[in-house]
């Protein structure tokens, strides 16, 4: 059965021309820029800041600041079930591409940054706000994120994604404000100052799922440590460039979304608790609605049930069963 599940890639530039597709998931962060009346200038604004934070930590040979561009690429997974040519939305993700000006080279990114999938929605909005609506206590429902684990590990695995992507991915997230982050010796010269939490939170133990292993850094000229979820030897495993392009790419995004953490007017210390509700922050000139996010991964999440979890469950429970 394994041989039926399918997956399609489909790319789309994110440039200030870029508009929503009808299927996109639309709380993703690129596509929640892209709407509204300031649509053009909220995606000049977040590109010119991406290219500016990208320019600041690749400076050396860049006397001006301004050798290197980013080019994003917004990637989209569809998944065929049973061969049938139905497919479902799976997974979006966005990758880098970066514009060397000085040598007029393309020099391929990372692939991953940010990332959304409808089965997530599913499993945080609905299947555990449902789980907990009437118990006492919070608690995670059984097999919690198995099944979106095994999905995301068999994508990473596919020829589709050996065809298209060199290296594995790296997903570039906000720390939590209900834990605390401590500052090591460790220094990196690009990630910057190495952070370890206090406890691990249900986003590590759910990424964990996903066969990713976690680390906190801040980088330099930032204020907040971010989370990088990767496989193998993050600090390894990549060029300062391609690390750059996600630091640059991602910290844009949470200085929009996340302002009172990432747009602080204050440097994160030794031991750190990220606030959202740090009023001593700066906002950047790009509109963003952030309560309408919440509402629609609630009905993400329900459209995924209706259009995947349940009119598959049979050949999903039985797949993920057999998933070795």
């Amino acid at each position: 059965m394994n041989k039926n599940f399918t997956f399609a890639i489909n790319s789309i530039s994110f440039d200030e021309n870029y508009q929503p597709k009808d299927n996109t998931r639309i709380t993703t962060n690129f596509a929640n820029l892209a709407r509204g009346d300031s649509r053009q200038s909220n995606l000049r604004n977040a590109l010119r800041m991406i290219d500016n934070s990208f320019n600041s930590l690749a400076n050396w040979d860049n006397p001006k600041g301004d050798r290197y561009s980013l080019e994003l690429e917004i990637i989209s997974v569809d998944m065929d079930i049973e061969g049938s040519g139905e497919a479902f939305p799976s997974i979006e993700i966005l990758k880098t591409n970066i514009l060397d000006r000085q040598t007029n080279e393309r020099i391929e990114g990372i692939v991953g940054n940010n990332f959304s999938s409808y089965v997530r929605d599913y499993d945080f909005s609905v299947l555990l706000l449902d789980h907990n609506k009437d118990q006492p206590k919070f608690s995670i429902p059984e097999n919690f994120g198995e099944l979106h684990g095994k999905l995301f590990k068999h994508f990473v695995n596919s020829e589709a994604y050996k065809q298209n992507f060199k290296k594995p991915p790296v997903i570039c997230l906000s720390v939590s404000d209900n834990k605390v982050y401590s500052q090591t010796e460790n220094q990196h010269p690009v990630l910057g100052v190495e952070y370890q939490p206090n406890e691990s939170s249900l986003t590590e133990q759910y990424f964990k799922k996903m066969g990713l292993q976690v680390r906190y850094f801040m980088p330099p000229n930032s204020v907040a440590p971010l989370a990088f979820y990767f496989f193998g030897d993050l600090l390894n495993d990549y060029t300062n460039l391609e690390l750059i392009s996600t630091i640059s790419t991602m910290e844009t995004f949470q200085k929009i979304y996340r302002p009172e953490i990432y747009n602080a007017n204050a440097v994160a210390g030794k031991r750190y608790q990220p606030n959202l509700k740090n009023a001593d922050h700066s906002l950047t000139q790009i509109v963003y609605d952030r309560e309408e996010r919440s509402r629609l991964a609630i009905e993400q999440g329900k459209f995924a049930e209706e259009n995947f979890i349940k009119p598959y469950q049979n050949v999903l429970e039985q797949w993920s069963a057999n998933y070795a």
